[in-house]
């Protein structure tokens, strides 16, 4: 039977305190409720809350803390672009862990709720601008079918937020099946004792992978699964145009779900390098470059293990090393795998990857639109671009027929449409303005990203020019 009601524990404060500090929200001056996911909090058991209207603004805000909440800011660091910091929870507050009715456990975590120890002089607030589009896009992956941290609700704080302009401030409520990162157990390799190391890694073990508790080496099962599901993450991102932006160690959740949605963007017009970050000047986290990032990152993760895998240093990062090893000829598998699927390829050969080559080679040469073109080879439809016209592009598509794609297959892969990066903005900029109307009328259109839509949607064109100059900023 369905539990509705606030069924909250806090496993995670039961780990040293070297991992947390205990942290009450700070209130707000007058919380106002903007967006609260009803659907999630039926999943949560958390839809007796409809009929609390009035206290859903104080709870998501951090006025009221509910019943079996321990509040905690999580301690962490994290190699952000190269460079290994401290860092920590400077503005989120995690209130527990919320229980369904099955005993699944869910983080329940306020981003925007005020300072903490691990503030480093910022003001521990956020702006309605990106926590409105933290929810949007967080909720667009989970319809697209792409693990997620997931938006409960917003709430304006009635308070200025200053990040160079005045900003209205607001607090997001974030969902998660965890708040535990790569960052986590660099920061209990770096600042903690080994025994706290390895009761974290036990705890998370207990938590999100238990079958791999009786392996012969836990631990090293850990990276490798985790490995496991970074891939997956990556090649789904890849498969939708996703681009995160900001793939620091201490946004790598190790339980394989997107986590952090500052400068992300979705891809248009095709080329591998593409970035929106404003931040990422050197292209680090360019679309192509997501998967080798991950693999940085897995080996930041396996160092922090390593006393772990073995009582013998030279054991330890061998079997680390063996391991890591068999990253890319995974990942190679699944993302040629994942083109297929989009190309509707049924028992793929060697000499179908020249052709998603050939395909790729085209597209970036001619700017063609990333989700466009594979609804365009479903439909049988020509875009109006100039690939099209090109007697290259007229050839691959007869060698493509000679494969006799499964155009089924092509619907489950293929969105028939993503959060464009104009649509975002006017719906976000609406959003800050007070009028909700086009941020609500886009989110439901993005509910149902592989049902078929008119034409004119289909083919909606990007403004020219605007992803050319288009910036996404982290929000801190």
């Amino acid at each position: 039977m369905k539990k509705n009601s606030w069924q909250l524990e806090n496993t995670y404060s039961e780990l040293p305190d070297t991992f947390y500090n205990l942290q009450a929200p700070i209130p707000v001056k007058k919380p106002e409720l903007v967006l609260f996911n009803e659907s999630l909090a039926y999943d949560l058991g958390l839809d007796f809350l409809k009929k609390e209207k009035a206290k859903i603004a104080d709870y998501f805000s951090g006025n009221k803390v509910p019943k079996g909440a321990t509040p905690i800011s999580q301690a962490y660091a994290g190699h952000q672009f190269g460079h290994f910091n401290m860092l920590g929870d400077g503005r989120a507050i995690l209130l527990g862990e919320q229980i369904d009715s099955i005993g699944n456990r869910f983080d329940i975590q306020l981003k925007g709720s005020g300072r903490t120890p691990f503030s480093r002089g910022g003001d521990g607030r956020a702006t309605l601008y990106s926590m409105l589009r933290e929810y949007l896009i967080s909720e667009s992956m989970h319809f697209l079918g792409i693990p997620t941290t997931r938006s409960l609700a917003v709430v304006s704080t009635g308070e200025q937020v200053y990040r160079g302009p005045i900003h209205e401030g607001a607090v997001l409520t974030r969902v998660a099946s965890s708040h535990i990162r790569v960052g986590t157990f660099e920061f209990a390799r770096n600042f903690g004792s080994i025994e706290e190391l390895k009761s974290l890694t036990d705890y998370t073990i207990q938590r999100h992978y238990p079958k791999i508790v009786k392996t012969e080496n836990p631990y090293l099962e850990l990276l490798k699964v985790v490995m496991y599901e970074q891939i997956d993450l990556v090649v789904n991102w890849m498969r939708v145009g996703f681009i995160h932006g900001v793939m620091n160690t201490d946004n790598m959740s190790i339980c394989g779900e997107t986590i952090d949605y500052g400068p992300c963007a979705f891809m248009n017009a095709y080329h591998p390098k593409t970035v929106f970050s404003s931040i990422d000047t050197n292209k680090r986290y360019a679309f192509v470059n997501q998967s080798y990032i991950a693999h940085w990152n897995l080996t930041i993760f396996a160092n922090a293990l390593l006393p772990l895998f073995s009582n013998h240093e030279e054991k330890a990062v061998k079997l680390a090393k063996s391991l890591l090893n068999e990253f890319q000829n995974r990942f190679l598998d699944q993302w040629y795998s994942m083109i297929f699927n989009k190309l509707g390829i049924v028992n793929p050969n060697k000499k179908d990857q020249v052709l998603v080559n050939d395909l790729l080679i085209l597209m970036e040469e001619y700017k063609t639109d990333y989700t466009q073109l594979f609804i365009a080879l479903e439909k049988n439809q020509a875009l109006d671009e100039s690939l099209f016209e090109q007697e290259e592009f007229k050839s691959w598509t007869q060698a493509w027929k000679h494969r006799n794609p499964d155009l089924e297959q092509m619907k489950k892969y293929n969105p028939r449409i993503i959060p464009r990066n104009h649509w975002v903005e006017n719906a976000l900029d609406a959003g800050v303005d007070g009028d909700m109307i086009p941020f609500k009328n886009l989110l439901e259109l993005l509910s149902n990203p592989y049902d078929s839509k008119p034409d004119e949607l289909i083919y909606e064109k990007t403004p020219v020019d605007f992803d050319a100059s288009y910036q996404t900023f982290c929000g801190t």
